[in-house]
């Protein structure tokens, strides 16, 4: 089942795409027609999104048990009385999964129509609602109150103001129009807040604005394993290389029950404000968050006497290095419009911060490499890289480990790709849920479904040794 059509790529990136998911280490364990449907199942099922909502509880101000009643009740009423499932998973303690009920194929097109970004129809279809900046073009006679058809421009053609857009355009669901068209394209300048209230999203997820803030983050599931693989224990130094918006660094900080040190880095100082901000809506204090290239922060001497990078050799006991990547895997993602060059400039950089984390970290202490792309070579290739490069690395088992092994293609043994974690969102078979099938569902089979139908990421856990 695919709803919407497969995700749209420049030429040259669907044929490298291609070529990684045929390789030939691959192609000839699964034969040339299975690799082939995989490879076709991957682009069908990046338009969509997740099976479920994943949120992490701050259970450094509350019980998992709490939020998730308070969950209830929110979703309850925001779904007019729907009675949802909220799930605790078994192997990750702190996450709650909420399942999402869609695509719903009964809703009836308005003749009103919003035109919406690619990206601002990616948050639609996660349970966001349309907001000004996101809105291109609107009907003629569009006024406040209005019952209108939200669409997503996915070939970036449509012109921002147009009364009228023909081109290709995928539906998302309808809502209520909270400003008219004159005022969402108003002279004085575009407008801010909620341009429509999404009341019959195509996928019905709940929304999280302002709701519950200090005891809940939103993360993908696989972000939140990330932390747990790394597995920082109270009173530790950790280093987050490249940490904006914060998630993973204050599940960290959560998770050493905020005693010891995280420090957070980015090279954007807007960035950096994010994660002071999301620090201290969760209350954590063992944040300090510096404005970075982590490129750059290693020194072989320290010229000033500061706590801020760069960071003298084996400065750290863990260090997570989520790194800047091509983002395939991200959903749901309808349109893909980075070219092959930009797509394949990740490789160079990532390798560079790797080598800095080597050199920061401490003998016995454990590096934790993760992107959220699905290439080889930003993934297993990098494994293989480092392992060649770096002798006093050695690749460790992952607890929790609920996604797949790693991909073959990059020369890594059978026994080295069981000791990666891929979660590709091939593996499996795209399912319509409503409300009555979830009802009936045993939680026994949700959570496995929650494990695997969820974004493209990858997660590499290495031990130093001390080899002199």
């Amino acid at each position: 089942m695919s709803f919407f059509p497969k995700i749209l790529l420049l030429p040259e990136v669907e044929g490298y795409l291609n070529n990684v998911f045929r390789n030939q280490e691959l192609v000839t364990a699964l034969d040339s027609q299975e690799a082939e449907k995989k490879y076709k199942c991957l682009l069908s099922h990046l338009p969509h999104p997740p099976a479920f909502t994943t949120v992490r509880v701050n259970t450094h101000l509350t019980s998992v048990k709490h939020v998730k009643n308070l969950l209830f009740e929110e979703i309850e009423k925001q779904f007019k009385g729907l009675n949802v499932p909220i799930l605790e998973h078994p192997e990750l303690q702190d996450i709650l999964l909420i399942p999402v009920i869609g695509p719903r194929k009964d809703l009836q097109q308005q003749l009103s129509e919003v035109i919406v970004g690619a990206q601002c129809g990616s948050a639609v279809l996660r349970g966001a609602h349309v907001y000004v900046p996101g809105i291109i073009s609107a009907s003629k006679f569009m006024k406040a109150g209005d019952m209108v058809s939200v669409y997503s421009d996915i070939e970036g053609k449509c012109k921002r103001g147009a009364k009228e857009f023909l081109g290709t355009k995928v539906f998302l669901g309808n809502g209520i129009s909270e400003l008219s068209r004159n005022e969402i394209f108003s002279p004085s300048g575009p407008l801010k807040g909620m341009g429509v209230r999404m009341t019959d999203p195509v996928y019905l997820s709940p929304s999280f604005d302002n709701v519950l803030s200090s005891y809940l983050f939103l993360q993908n599931l696989p972000s939140a394993v990330v932390s747990h693989v790394l597995n920082p224990q109270p009173g530790e130094r950790i280093l987050d290389m490249c940490a904006a918006p914060g998630g993973k660094t204050t599940h960290l900080a959560t998770l050493m029950h905020d005693q010891g040190e995280v420090i957070a880095m980015d090279k954007i100082a807007s960035k950096v404000k994010k994660i002071t901000q999301n620090a201290a809506l969760l209350q954590l204090n063992c944040i300090k968050a510096f404005c970075c290239d982590g490129t750059k922060a290693f020194a072989v001497r320290k010229t000033e006497d500061t706590q801020g990078p760069p960071f003298l050799a084996e400065s750290f006991d863990r260090i997570l290095l989520d790194a800047p990547c091509s983002g395939m895997g991200q959903r749901p993602n309808m349109a893909y419009s980075w070219t092959l060059k930009e797509v394949t400039s990740y490789q160079p950089l990532q390798r560079k911060l790797f080598t800095v984390a080597v050199k920061l970290l401490k003998p016995g202490g454990i590096l934790v490499y993760s992107t959220c792309t699905i290439t080889l070579a930003e993934n297993e290739e990098q494994v293989a890289w480092a392992l060649e490069n770096f002798p006093c690395l050695q690749l460790q088992s992952q607890e929790p480990h609920i996604g797949g092994e790693g991909m073959m293609g990059a020369r890594l043994s059978l026994d080295k790709l069981k000791l990666l974690q891929r979660f590709d969102p091939s593996n499996v078979t795209l399912q319509r849920m409503d409300i009555n099938s979830l009802l009936k569902a045993k939680e026994d089979d949700l959570i496995p479904l929650a494990n695997k139908d969820c974004i493209g990421f990858f997660i590499a856990k290495f031990i130093k040794l001390n080899v002199k």
